[in-house]
């Protein structure tokens, strides 16, 4: 699949440079949505896109992880062709000037106990699907990524330039987040409040990566972002009590 033709004048080395941030940007970006529309190939209507809304997460690298049944429009259609296209974006007044991006790529089931279990801890009802069975974890590989970053912003990007490098953190993430749960409970009311202004009691960590972390407060997922890209457990915690004390002061 040929790479489109990049964006402005830039050389090599400073495209790459802009590339990497902008891919960061818009891996960011994909893990603040919950859900988004993935067009497979129309097998009843060839040559058409067929598209709809479905729940998604993230993995740990940013991947996009659904999970689809056997008796799915998508499943028959990506059975014949695995080129799919995935789109996240707000949907207000002002959808021009706010930031979005459509994902090209394939797709393949995902058979991965870690990566299915971090879905479930994001759509817990979706365990009463596996419980009736037929449906099946997918992972979509990104190709090309179009990041429209508000009115005149647009850029193409390297698929594997918005994925983040295989890091600690994903071993970390459950110990973690039972830690959180279970011993800084105050901390994770504290971030609600803060930084989505949301009032609760009820609330838990789902989530965590190398971009941030996925709080459940209310039955509703909010996405708090780290001040910089951690690697590990250690520097989770060092983001984590910072922007606690963020959220205090």
């Amino acid at each position: 699949m040929s790479m489109p033709p990049e964006d402005g004048n830039d050389s090599p080395g400073t495209r790459k440079d802009r590339n990497h941030v902008h891919g960061s940007d818009a891996r960011k970006l994909l893990r603040r949505f919950c859900a988004g529309v993935l067009a497979t190939q129309s097998l009843v209507y060839p040559g058409y896109p067929y598209g709809a809304a479905m729940p998604f997460c993230t993995d740990q690298q940013g991947r996009i992880v659904v999970l689809i049944s056997h008796l799915a429009e998508h499943t028959r259609n990506i059975t014949q062709d695995r080129r799919v296209s995935f789109t996240v974006s707000p949907l207000n007044a002002a959808l021009q000037e706010e930031t979005r991006a459509t994902l090209l790529g394939e797709i393949a089931p995902c058979d991965d106990d870690v990566v299915s279990n971090r879905f479930l801890r994001f759509f817990p009802d979706s365990k009463r699907y596996l419980r009736i069975g037929g449906f099946r974890f997918y992972a979509i590989e990104p190709l090309h990524v179009r990041l429209i970053a508000g009115f005149g912003s647009l850029h193409w990007l390297p698929g594997a330039q918005v994925l983040a490098a295989k890091l600690p953190i994903a071993d970390a993430e459950t110990d973690i987040i039972n830690h959180m749960t279970a011993d800084h409970h105050g901390n994770l009311i504290d971030y609600c409040r803060h930084f989505h202004a949301v009032e609760t009691e009820q609330v838990e960590m789902i989530g965590i990566d190398c971009d941030g972390f996925d709080l459940r407060a209310n039955d509703e997922v909010y996405r708090i972002d780290f001040e910089s890209e951690i690697q590990d457990a250690q520097a989770a915690r060092a983001q984590l009590v910072s922007l606690a004390n963020i959220a205090r002061a």
